[in-house]
């Protein structure tokens, strides 16, 4: 049977997007719901396409250079596609075709007037809309030109717009097709687009209409300001009516004009605020239809209008309206599933755990099932239910008052949801448990070294064992083994000792600042007093690299052979390595390093992510910087250093409280125990974290052998097939020896999906994405604010580092990176100051740099989009600010 390459509408629904593309695809689906009416039209489908353009074997050429165009080479990718769309356009659609197209066309009416619109096969998608990427004409007439702008549709595949988003969206030009949509035109009296959640705010109970006179033209060109209108629960809340001077209107022989309107006309609105209600009611069986939000374009024609009037009998949800395309909203964060109909409102973990990227399925079910308290997957991301603890008064205060010191945009996020009054419920304080009969209340933990030695030894004992007796252990029984282990994961990190170690330093932390501010005007004085405090592996850990450079400094050879390490396979680094003089010394200094921290990596808390010990060249561009930056012994007189410091602050405040005219000695006194608790506990801040690391990464060498055994059995084709299951997933596939491919290929899309959105702080149930704002008014006009997390100020050369395999640091340089969790602590040696996108104050990067003595402000938006790579920049670690000096 020969190939169709012209199907009706009605033929088609969502399933066809191969054959059809998104938009016909969805148009055909739309077409089949009760009470929707699309106009009448044809798909040219992507068959078509693919004949058309195998006439042109000078393509495969092109697309050849095009595939190697880097995403930002705009010169390049314009000249290329233009191109392109020439020897598209030049092809022209073949005889028996063009023949197909004039007999659907007569179905339509031969010279009835239509829309000619591409449809391509990555567009309209979940995770991809490519809204506005290809192009529509309207008011075509007559099947020659209906036929030449076919051609246009299949060219603007190519549309320099459409080529760099496949390209930023890691989709290759190769596996997209075109099909073009024709439709019978429709000349509205109004149109507009429908929402049906909030595009900015992602709140799912609310649609928003906008809406114009004519076509949609005008609104989406920019000629005018639409009316907008915002619906909730069937009513219009609120409403504004813009001046809408002009409007596009379809001519009569084809085409369109701007037309100026009327002063009258200018001011009304352009639907009634039943129409609009009406609007959202079908827009939400449209999106019922499909399953997520849509964003919907619509059109109402004077016909239509005076029906609705007279109230005619097609009356319904959607009497008069025509929908002429709907696509999913791609940019909204998903929400959590649950399993009731009440209001929740959601933490998100990444923020608190400086990972803002997505996790894979393994990472997330591996973090839930070793995580103190239960945590639910959205877009990627892990969040935490607050929903019960905001209600209760007392909890709440609490809760307002921790998230509030560590993370001010965490607290009004959650104020501006709770100001609302009515989306979360009023609970009463739970009644305290009534301790036995004669049992005091817990001591608090003494201030004493041996603390901190005692949880350290304790942790290594039970890593030791589980290192130990996971050796033994594959097949199915090594899952009953780690489901025990992730037990003991919890009781560890649950410890009531370890935990008021934590906390001992923390509130520390709080006393002093909150004291000495009150009784000398002394703005964090912590971050002084707390350098070099001992037993921090995190800072250990970027003085550790800087006596790994000592070592490799003097050797030229391995100097040499790291500068050209880029291209080498991570498998072989070390042992390419050791051939080089001098290389047998260096690879002993890098493996003692990886024995220590190679567990670490960017993102650790996501078990999927590549550890230094798996990939040990990420490390090679610090070491470098390290050699260039510094000279030999700088680990220990940088600790020296900050020792002294340390010291100096501590005379000094003691010095001024006892002069102060009223208990100046008590004063004193008590800050001098909490100098001495806080430098105690504060380091032991960063070893419970470092624990969890060392465990997964345990954990994470048993997974991988299994992998390496079910790509040998045939059961999967790469090893890194298991991070896009589950836990209990990958447990059932080793069970049964099968696995479902296609989930896992969803899963990779998803995954790609996920990495282009970005998670708030606070998430509702409905959706609404809430990141909160700094109510400030002490900075200066043009500043960047955020949260200050060390103090001191520090001007100088801004370097914009997102991977830090790729950082090339100088002295002086300012860090500026979306977030930074421990495994970013080499770098701080190197650096003068950092700025992030992501944090709080006891977060990883704000410990370390205090404990490192950099000026450092955090949870600063947009800091790698505002801020340009090379550009001098002034940042107050103590105000929280940073001021753009070029």
């Amino acid at each position: 049977m020969s190939e169709q390459y012209v199907v009706g509408l009605q033929e088609v629904d969502e399933t066809h997007v191969a054959l059809v593309g998104g938009k016909g695809a969805h148009l055909g689906g739309l077409a089949r719901i009760d009470g929707v009416r699309v106009p009448a039209g044809f798909c040219v489908t992507t068959g078509a396409f693919r004949r058309a353009v195998a006439h042109a074997p000078s393509l495969d050429g092109l697309l050849d250079r095009l595939e190697r165009t880097d995403p930002d080479g705009r010169e390049t990718i314009r000249t290329l596609s233009a191109e392109i769309r020439r020897t598209i356009e030049g092809i022209g659609v073949p005889a028996d075709l063009a023949a197909d197209v004039r007999r659907a066309l007569s179905d339509l009416g031969e010279e009835a007037a239509c829309a000619v619109r591409s449809s391509a096969t990555a567009e309209d998608l979940p995770t991809a809309s490519f809204a506005g990427q290809q192009d529509t004409y309207l008011n075509i007439v007559g099947p020659d030109a209906i036929l030449r702008h076919i051609g246009r549709c299949w060219a603007s595949l190519f549309s320099e717009r459409a080529v760099t988003y496949r390209q930023r969206a890691g989709i290759d030009h190769r596996t997209v097709d075109m099909a073009v949509v024709v439709q019978r035109m429709v000349r509205p009296e109004s149109s507009g687009v429908l929402f049906t959640a909030d595009p900015v705010s992602g709140n799912r109970k609310v649609a928003t209409v906008d809406a114009g006179f004519g076509l949609g033209e005008a609104l989406v060109s920019g000629l005018v300001n639409p009316d907008v209108f915002r619906v909730r629960d069937g009513a219009v809340v609120e409403r504004t009516i813009a001046t809408k001077e002009r409007a596009v209107y379809a001519l009569p022989g084809g085409g369109t004009e701007e037309v100026t309107l009327d002063a009258r006309r200018q001011e009304q609105p352009s639907l009634t605020d039943a129409q609009v209600v009406r609007l959202v009611e079908l827009g939400r069986r449209i999106e019922a239809h499909f399953g997520r939000p849509q964003d919907i374009e619509w059109c109402l024609t004077e016909a239509d209008t005076e029906a609705e009037a007279g109230d005619d009998a097609e009356a319904g949800a959607g009497a008069g309206f025509r929908i002429v395309q709907s696509r999913p909203i791609t940019t909204l964060f998903p929400v959590p599933e649950r399993d009731d109909a009440e209001n929740h409102v959601y933490l998100s973990v990444g923020h608190q755990q400086m990972m803002t990227d997505p996790m894979r399925p393994l990472g997330i079910s591996v973090w839930q099932l070793t995580a103190m308290a239960p945590m639910h997957e959205a877009g990627g991301r892990l969040f935490v239910d607050a929903t019960r603890r905001l209600g209760a008064p007392t909890s709440r205060a609490s809760l307002l008052d921790l998230v509030g010191r560590g993370d001010p945009l965490f607290r009004d996020a959650l104020e501006t949801v709770l100001d609302r009054g009515d989306f979360v419920p009023t609970l009463p304080d739970p009644t305290p448990a009534t301790p036995p009969a004669g049992a005091a209340p817990p001591a608090p933990v003494p201030t004493d070294p041996a603390v901190v030695a005692g949880l350290i030894e304790r942790s290594q004992e039970s890593i030791a064992a589980l290192e130990r007796d996971i050796r033994t252990k594959t097949g199915p029984a090594l899952f009953d083994f780690l489901l025990d282990a992730f037990e003991e994961h919890k009781r560890a990190l649950g410890d009531r000792l370890s935990m008021q170690a934590v906390m001992a330093g923390m509130q520390a932390t709080w006393w002093l600042n909150d004291k000495l501010h009150e009784w000398l005007g002394e703005k964090n004085a912590t971050d002084t007093l707390t350098l070099s405090a001992p037993g921090n592996v995190t800072s250990e850990m970027g003085l550790a690299l800087l006596n790994v450079a000592d070592v490799i400094r003097p050797l030229p050879e391995v100097l040499a052979f790291l500068q050209d390490a880029g291209h080498l396979a991570d498998d072989t680094f070390l042992d390419e390595l050791a051939k080089r003089a001098g290389g047998p010394e260096a690879r002993e200094a890098i493996e003692v390093y990886l024995d220590r921290y190679g567990m670490r990596c960017v993102g650790e808390i996501d078990i999927t992510r590549p550890r230094w010990s798996e990939r040990p060249t990420t490390l090679v561009p610090v070491i470098l910087d390290n050699v260039r930056n510094f000279e030999p012994g700088a680990a220990e007189r940088r600790f020296e250093e900050g020792l002294e410091k340390a010291r100096q602050k501590e005379a000094d405040v003691l010095a001024r409280l006892r002069a102060l005219p009223v208990d100046g000695e008590e004063k004193a006194e008590e800050t001098r125990r909490m100098i001495e608790r806080v430098r105690t506990f504060i380091g032991y801040r960063e070893y419970p974290k470092y624990g969890i690391i060392r465990r997964y990464f345990i954990y994470k060498q048993a997974l991988s052998a299994e992998a390496e055994r079910l790509v040998q059995a045939g059961v999967l084709a790469d090893p890194v097939d298991i991070h896009h299951l589950t836990f209990q997933e990958l447990h059932d596939v080793v069970r049964t020896n099968r696995a479902d491919g296609a989930l896992i290929q969803r899963r990779r899309d998803d995954f790609r999906a996920y990495q282009s959105l970005t998670p708030p702080r606070v998430l509702t149930s409905d959706g609404e994405a809430v990141s909160g704002t700094y109510r400030r008014e002490d900075v200066p006009d043009g500043a960047l604010v955020g949260l200050p997390v060390s103090a001191g100020t520090i001007e100088g050369r801004a370097r914009v580092v997102l991977d830090m395999a790729e950082a090339d640091l100088e002295a002086g340089d300012i860090l500026v990176t979306a977030y930074t969790d421990p495994s970013w602590s080499p770098l701080f040696v190197a650096v003068a100051g950092l700025v992030t996108e992501v944090g709080g104050l006891m977060t990883h990067g704000a410990v370390i740099a205090r404990e490192y003595g950099l000026p450092a402000v955090v949870g600063v938006a947009g800091a790698t989009r505002l801020i340009r790579d090379g550009q001098r920049i002034r940042v107050h670690g103590t105000d929280g600010y940073i001021e753009l000096l070029e």
